[in-house]
């Protein structure tokens, strides 16, 4: 279990970045709170653990599965867009005068 932890935290975090690193702030928060016995820190924390967790929720259920359309992703343009580029000579030229 602990091989497996971090990674399916990594995969989480990575398919929605917003509330996870929510979901994270408010589970330091609920951490902070019980250690240092501050109940208001606490309940603000799980609140917006939870908050986190419903926006991660209500997100799935808008997109539904399988209609995303994936494009590849091109960096840079076909071979056929691009010009030949100059070559490079080490003559110096002068300014005109």
């Amino acid at each position: 279990m602990n091989i497996l932890w971090p990674r399916f935290l990594k995969v989480a975090y990575h398919k929605e970045p917003i509330s996870g690193f929510i979901l994270i702030a408010g589970a330091v928060d609920a951490a902070i709170g019980g250690v240092s016995d501050h109940p208001t820190l606490l309940a603000f924390g799980i609140a917006v653990a939870l908050g986190a967790l419903l926006l991660r929720w209500w997100q799935l259920q808008r997109v539904p599965p399988g209609s995303k359309t994936e494009v590849p992703k091109r960096f840079l343009p076909s071979a056929s867009s691009r010009s030949p580029l100059p070559l490079l000579t080490s003559e110096r030229r002068r300014p005109p005068h």
